[in-house]
């Protein structure tokens, strides 16, 4: 398989870019090199599915993307936002009102209710909800009925869609979702990866999702392979087909 050469992101309108992205753990003998040159774009309103073997990059990419990890060298930024420059508060505060996440295990609050917890961005930040926004979400994802109901009395596909209103509901520049549905249901997981392709069609939210399941990853717009920290392929109205020829490609 030919090595996909590193795309120009001068033309492209981006949510979220990598820049000769480097990342190492360990050293000497242990040294890992998790991401090596990495140099990407998630255009604003699409949806990028990550793939690639146990151990490619995938969730590194993701973690650094975030803030969550720092690169060793090379930068990351959201929009236009260098995230190499900002102090840890900066960073936080970044996260909070500019990034939505969505996680395999759900993370919400237990003793909170299902509203509380969609509403738990704004509240960290002193603000109110825009309530006709917070009306249409719920609505969408079909909570409207649970709101009062905190998680223990709530579905794990329910449980989901509470953490993706909880991620959208600051209207952040870019949605992360690793393995979103690795805890779901087929029926569950069918429900939320439609969600997230209304999501992306009709608000124009950016995802970048990791997963390894290629029914998934054929929902999004792109899907971007991952092997020893490098970009190695690229497939655009990607189909499970596809997907598969490549990830056999790639040994995963």
């Amino acid at each position: 398989m030919n090595t996909l050469q590193q795309p120009s992101l001068v033309r492209m309108r981006t949510a979220a870019r990598t820049e000769h992205a480097v990342k190492v753990y360990g050293a000497g003998d242990t040294l890992v090199r998790a991401l090596d040159d990495v140099t990407v774009g998630f255009e604003t309103g699409r949806w990028t599915a990550i793939m690639g073997p146990s151990g490619s990059g995938k969730s590194t990419l993701l973690h650094c993307i975030a803030g969550l990890d720092s690169l060793t060298t090379g930068a990351a930024f959201i929009g236009d936002t260098d995230l190499t420059t900002l102090t840890d508060r900066e960073l936080t505060i970044l996260r909070r009102d500019r990034i939505g996440f969505v996680f395999q295990a759900f993370n919400l609050i237990p003793t909170l209710t299902a509203a509380e917890n969609i509403e738990l961005p704004l509240t960290l930040a002193g603000r109110r909800p825009d309530r006709a926004w917070m009306s249409t979400l719920v609505g969408d994802l079909g909570l409207t009925p649970r709101l009062g109901h905190r998680p223990s009395e709530l579905s794990g596909g329910q449980q989901q869609r509470v953490a993706v209103a909880r991620a959208m509901v600051t209207r952040p520049d870019l949605i992360l979702a690793d393995e979103p549905t690795g805890n779901l249901d087929s029926r569950s997981a069918t429900e939320l990866l439609g969600i997230v392709r209304d999501a992306v069609d009709r608000f124009g939210r950016s995802v970048a999702m990791v997963t390894h399941d290629p029914r998934a990853a054929s929902y999004a717009d792109r899907v971007m392979f991952l092997a020893d920290g490098r970009v190695v392929h690229e497939l655009d109205h990607p189909d499970v087909d596809a997907i598969l020829d490549v990830l056999k490609g790639l040994g995963a």
